[in-house]
């Protein structure tokens, strides 16, 4: 399995082999997986109170400076694995009864998904989440394969993309995407009990010293979408990578950030969830010591 690599909006034209590749995220075609598991700290209708079935990839198409997963982000620690063996993973994790699968991070192994899904479509919905830099033309070959999109919404100021993320082009590519996501599932619809069983969430990270960027990424997205697009604001952040290179956001966010940026939230009038600061703990960070892994 090789080809000419197009599958981010990167879009390296480098080829990548199995095992190796040359591209902006370092990986080859075949998937690398750091952590397989039931996940408890998702939003409340896709964790539920069985746990999401969690697939962390690694490697990444961003380079995120303050990643909690810098370790399998940006490092690359993970363990390869056949589109075989990934649908494998997929069924072990539905029978620990978890309410979806997960795939967090899959943009760059795009081709190694479809084909696992194509061996094995489990039949609890699959998640799709991802930093919201994504291609259309990626996005339309997941259809019919993806019930939930869960992208970020990182950052309305490419600026800010640039220099956190290594990333030139964020703000108008993730628009695109997540118009791409609405038109594939325009609609959420929940389980008797509230769990999600298709549509979309869209994400975004407040960030310390940041909160002209997280109110003016709020407008943009009403601007957008309107206030039927479902929106998690989180709080969670705290400094992980390189973040002590990067004085302003060496910190988590203070109450006062976090205020404005939720009267925001509420003044938009958007429907979805908003994290307390106390969810701002390393005890949420996921321990990747290639668990579930066979």
């Amino acid at each position: 399995m090789s080809g000419i690599c197009t599958v981010c909006p990167r879009h390296c034209g480098v080829i990548r082999e199995a095992s190796v590749g040359k591209g902006f995220c370092k990986m080859g075609e075949n998937a690398v997986v750091a952590r397989v598991a039931k996940h408890m700290w998702e939003e409340p209708c896709i964790s539920g109170t069985c746990g999401s079935g969690t697939v962390f990839f690694s490697g990444c198409v961003l380079k995120c400076v303050f990643c909690q997963n810098y370790k399998i982000s940006t490092q690359n620690f993970g363990k390869e694995l056949t589109p075989q063996q990934l649908a494998d993973c997929y069924k072990r994790l539905e029978q620990q009864g978890v309410h979806n699968i997960n795939l967090v991070n899959p943009t760059h192994f795009l081709n190694a998904v479809i084909e696992s899904l194509n061996i094995y479509k489990p039949a609890v919905p699959v998640v799709y989440n991802c930093g919201g830099y994504e291609s259309v033309e990626s996005l339309k070959k997941l259809e019919g394969y993806i019930d939930i999109y869960l992208p970020d919404f990182k950052y309305a100021d490419n600026t800010l993309a640039e220099k956190y993320s290594k990333v030139k082009n964020y703000h108008e590519t993730a628009v695109a995407a997540i118009a791409e996501m609405l038109r594939q599932q325009p609609r959420n619809t929940y389980d008797n009990n509230g769990i999600m069983e298709k549509g979309v969430i869209v994400r975004h990270l407040i960030l310390p010293s940041n909160t002209k960027n997280s109110i003016a990424a709020l407008n943009s997205l009403h601007n957008h979408f309107g206030s039927r697009l479902t929106v998690s604001l989180m709080a969670q952040y705290i400094p992980c990578g390189i973040a002590e290179q990067y004085p302003e956001i060496n910190r988590k966010i203070t109450r006062r950030e976090y205020q404005k940026v939720f009267n925001c939230l509420t003044d938009l009038d958007f429907d979805g969830f908003a994290q307390e600061l106390n969810s701002a703990k390393s005890t949420y960070i996921p321990d990747f010591n290639l668990q579930g892994l066979e």
